[in-house]
């Protein structure tokens, strides 16, 4: 009986289990605040990259079309637009 009661005080006593407890709680705390920060940090660049994106889109708009000329004589125009006339 005397070793059944010394048992129950040692387990009374010990403070292991709550302590483990108490950083688990923590650890789920501080990586809930990380994926957060990392979500945040997310949005963000793909504003700024949206940004960019359409101000290089408004630029791209207002250059003059670029008409090279190959060895041969030919032109070459980009994606979507007939060659001028200068090609035949």
């Amino acid at each position: 009986m005397n070793k059944l009661m010394t048992m129950a005080r040692q387990f009374r006593d010990d403070e292991n289990g709550a302590a483990m407890v108490e950083y688990s709680i923590l650890v789920g705390i501080i990586a809930a605040a990380a994926i957060l920060v990392i979500l945040g940090i997310g949005t963000w660049v793909t504003g700024a990259f949206t940004g960019l994106c359409t101000a290089l889109i408004a630029t791209a708009t207002k250059l003059p079309v670029l008409r090279l000329r190959l060895v041969d004589g030919s032109n070459i125009s980009g994606p979507g637009r007939k060659p001028g006339p200068e090609a035949k």
